[in-house]
């Protein structure tokens, strides 16, 4: 039964492994949804969030997932309004990576308001004034976008796509899709920035406080910015993953080249865009709020300078160079070195827009508030990473997700058994009668 539902033309490994890769990740998520129920029935004071931390581990998570997810929006876009024909060999991917990161971040809300059944408040009274209604609105419609996107991936399961009903429904989503990408770029632009632009207009948080065009900080540039530049670096970083845990080649590389060479290009803009950021913060408006750049990185080891050399350096002008010079990006070990320092310089981003803006003294007689997730926190944050791993070990084994795979790593056919000379004496032809 389990190998009628396997997609033609590819090999995977026996049940008995695949149920046992489940059942190790499954504990994982078991141990994440124990500790989401204690948040749920106990409430918040399971969390060692206080008054200077009304938002912590889980708002770093849900904005780094957010990021990450942004390979599918720009990955669509790219494929379906820009025309990069070759991108529709890892779109699919994609798609399922950008789905899992959304279904993770509203996932991580919900933990994180502490009464879910409640979420319904942010759209029926909606605060129109409030950046967070704009993310909460376009979060949940990107994600809806995403769903219609990973409904036809589904439809063509091997057994579901004998019904004609789906066959054909599969078919029409696929000749509209170029109206669902242009629909979540346009969606993931404006989340992705408020989300930048929540830290940009804390006017009494120095660290996160912009000056920007009109009412939107340069923070609601920059985290679109790097969404999509670093959005496609961990696509591919999962993709190499995938290919080393299956032992198989998914991706050609021409396909890979192309999304890691745009990937390149986009990182470097944006760095030199969040260098001139960081210079203008540093030299004009941090000192006009009465701050110097050494109040944000002196006062304890774990935010020092070096946090802030290993975003911008390590996290955004190594990768650049890397994925933007052809004989490195071609090289697999570099490239795979570029990647990961892109979605380290990412989340990294993230982690200072939250947590240090939060750490940092703004009052004379403040002190570094430090801040250490409980327990309860760091399972809640693992619990998506376990959920995305067997969604995408389903996914994989039962859908077609990459259309080169089977181009790639053909089946060998076992061979006929030779057939055995025998030693007798062949007869004698009989003389043919008239």
């Amino acid at each position: 039964m389990d190998s009628a539902l396997i997609p033609k033309g590819v090999k995977r490994c026996p049940m008995w492994q695949f149920l046992l890769g489940l059942g190790i990740v499954g504990a994982v998520l078991a141990w994440g949804v124990y500790a989401m129920l204690l948040c749920w029935f106990k409430g918040l004071n399971q969390t060692n969030m206080n008054d200077y931390y009304g938002f912590a581990l889980w708002i770093w998570a849900d904005l780094a997932v957010i990021a990450l997810g942004g390979g599918a929006f720009f990955s669509g876009l790219l494929k379906y309004i820009f025309g990069k024909d070759e991108l529709k060999h890892i779109i699919n991917y994609a798609v399922l990576i950008g789905f899992i990161c959304y279904s993770s971040a509203l996932l991580i809300l919900a933990i994180d308001i502490g009464q879910p059944l409640r979420g319904w408040f942010i759209f029926w009274h909606a605060n129109v004034h409030s950046m967070l209604t704009e993310v909460a609105f376009c979060l949940s419609c990107y994600f809806s976008v995403l769903t219609i996107e990973y409904i036809p991936l589904i439809l063509e399961n091997r057994q579901l796509d004998k019904v004609p009903f789906f066959h054909n429904l599969s078919h029409n989503m696929h000749e509209i899709m170029a109206v669902f990408a242009a629909t979540g770029a346009f969606l993931s632009f404006f989340h992705q920035g408020s989300l930048g632009g929540v830290a940009g207009v804390l006017f009494g948080r120095p660290f996160a406080f912009r000056e920007g065009l009109l009412i939107w900080p340069w923070t609601f540039f920059l985290f679109t910015w790097s969404a999509a530049a670093y959005g496609p670096c961990f696509t591919l970083l999962i993709t190499w993953i995938t290919e080393k845990v299956t032992r198989k080649k998914l991706v050609k590389d021409n396909v890979v080249d192309l999304l890691a060479k745009i990937a390149g290009w986009m990182i470097f803009t944006y760095t030199i865009a969040k260098l001139c950021d960081t210079a203008r913060w540093a030299n004009i408006t941090a000192p006009g709020l009465g701050q110097t750049l050494a109040d944000f990185y002196t006062g304890t080891a774990f935010y020092g300078y070096w946090i802030l050399f290993a975003e911008i350096g390590l996290g955004g002008i190594l990768p650049a160079i890397i994925l933007i010079s052809p004989p490195l990006r071609k090289n697999p070990v570099w490239r795979v070195i570029a990647l990961f320092l892109g979605v380290m310089g990412v989340s990294l981003n993230r982690w200072v827009m939250v947590l240090q803006v939060m750490a940092t003294p703004v009052m004379p007689f403040d002190k570094w508030a430090l801040y250490y997730p409980s327990w309860q926190e760091v399972a809640t944050t693992i619990l998506p990473v376990a959920y995305g791993i067997i969604l995408i070990m389903i996914s994989y084994r039962y859908l077609p997700i990459f259309p080169q795979e089977a181009e790639l790593n053909p089946i060998e056919e076992e061979a006929p058994e030779p057939v055995e000379a025998t030693t007798e004496p062949a007869a004698e032809l009989e003389p043919a009668k008239a």
